[in-house]
C-alpha cells in the first residue's frame, strides 16, 4: 500500500518531485539542500512546514535545514514565521517568491552595470576591450528594462488569471 501525503496525494510521487525539481534548480546553480528544501516547500499544500518536517520529509538534520533556510531566506526565497504560542518557526514560501528572486537579481544587474561603466570608462570606450565591455553593458541595461517592463506585465497577467494574490 502507498503512504499517501496531503490531500490524498501519493507521498512517494511528491518525493520523487521535489527532488526532480531540486535537481532542475541545482543545474540552474542553487546550492543542493536549499533546493530540495525550496522544492518541499513549494509542494506542500501549506506552502509551510516546520524544521522538523522538513528534517522528515528530506531525511536530513535539523542542521541541514536550517543552513538551507538562512540561504533561502537571504535570497528572499522564504520567510520564517513563528507558530502561535509556540518557540517553533515556520518556514513559508509565498506565491510571489519568483517575482522576489527576479527582483533581487534586478539589484545585482544594477552593481553589474556599475561596474561595467567603470570598466568602461577605466579602459577606454574606444579600445577593444572598452567596446567589449560597452556592449556589455548596452545588454545589461537592456535585460534591466525588459525585467521591469516583465514583471509589470506578470502583475496584470497573474490578477487577471489567479485574482488577487
Amino acid at each position: 500500500m502507498t503512504e499517501t501525503s496531503g490531500a490524498g496525494r501519493d507521498a512517494e510521487a511528491v518525493s520523487q518531485f521535489v527532488e526532480s525539481f531540486a535537481a532542475q534548480l541545482v543545474e540552474a546553480g542553487m546550492q543542493r539542500m536549499p533546493a530540495r528544501v525550496f522544492a518541499a516547500l513549494l509542494a506542500s499544500d501549506s506552502g509551510s512546514l516546520t524544521s522538523a518536517e522538513l528534517g522528515e520529509q528530506l531525511q536530513v538534520s535539523p542542521a541541514a535545514v536550517s543552513g538551507a533556510v538562512r540561504y533561502l531566506a537571504q535570497q528572499h526565497m522564504v520567510s520564517r514565521e513563528r507558530e502561535p504560542g509556540s518557540r517553533r518557526e515556520r518556514y513559508r514560501v509565498h506565491s510571489d517568491q519568483w517575482y522576489e528572486l527576479l527582483t533581487n537579481r534586478e539589484a545585482v544587474l544594477k552593481r553589474w552595470e556599475h561596474a561595467l561603466r567603470e570598466g568602461v570608462d577605466s579602459l577606454g570606450a574606444g579600445s577593444p576591450a572598452g567596446r567589449r565591455l560597452s556592449e556589455t553593458l548596452a545588454f545589461f541595461e537592456f535585460l534591466d528594462g525588459e525585467i521591469a517592463s516583465m514583471m509589470d506585465r506578470w502583475r496584470v497577467h497573474r490578477e487577471e488569471r489567479f485574482g488577487q494574490g
